[in-house]
């Protein structure tokens, strides 16, 4: 499946300013969306491919520091590079702790803002695919019957099938019955990625967990 194309979002109150940095950007072959205000991108569709956002730290109405910070309250995983021509130490430090890709102060050089451009793409690239992957493990987990998540939950401890069918008063062929099951269903021949699966699904160990 082709991956979608990835798109800068310039949010800049200048339109001088978005202007020119959507002309740059366009020129390496990146899909633009030029914005000038935290309202418009929050009215605005999020694209699905990977994503960087080119952010003003000063903005009318929200402060880009402020914005980022909202971002991480609603776990939104979005790559920001912040560009401004007022910029200051404290500031930068505030913008790189909250997971800031780059703080670029005007005038800086294009390369500079495509090198930091292109780092957050393959953050969000990576975020994508591991998102993607977490989705096909949560629909693998979803297949399984109430009692073969229960024993996955006590199969990735490392407990022996003896003692898991002592733990769920069955027989301990019936407990390999439903390890069998697990792992065909859950695509893996392996105790140890099984027990990576579990982890990503958060499962903790004997307390088996549905994802709603």
């Amino acid at each position: 499946m082709t991956e979608a194309p990835a798109t800068i979002i310039v949010i800049d109150d200048d339109p001088e300013i978005r202007e020119a940095l959507g002309s740059l950007l366009r020129s390496v072959g990146f899909a633009v969306n030029l914005l000038a205000s935290v309202g418009d991108f929050l009215r605005s569709e999020r694209p699905d491919g990977p994503t960087c956002l080119v952010l003003d730290v000063r903005l009318p109405g929200q402060s880009g520091l402020d914005f980022q910070l909202e971002l991480s309250r609603e776990n939104i995983q979005l790559p920001i590079v912040f560009i401004t021509g007022h910029g200051d130490i404290p500031m930068s430090v505030q913008a790189m702790k909250g997971g800031a890709v780059e703080f670029l102060t005007k005038p800086f050089r294009d390369q500079d803002l495509l090198d930091a451009v292109n780092v957050g793409l393959a953050r969000d690239r990576l975020w994508l695919e591991n998102e993607k992957a977490l989705a096909t493990v949560r629909a693998r987990f979803d297949s399984l019957t109430p009692r073969e998540r229960e024993v996955m939950a006590l199969v990735v401890t490392g407990r022996p099938n003896k003692q898991i069918a002592g733990d769920l008063g069955v027989s301990e062929i019936t407990v390999k019955v439903h390890r069998s099951q697990v792992m065909q269903k859950m695509g893996t021949r392996s105790l140890p990625e099984l027990a990576r699966m579990a982890d990503k699904l958060m499962l903790a160990p004997g307390k088996p967990q549905t994802h709603s």
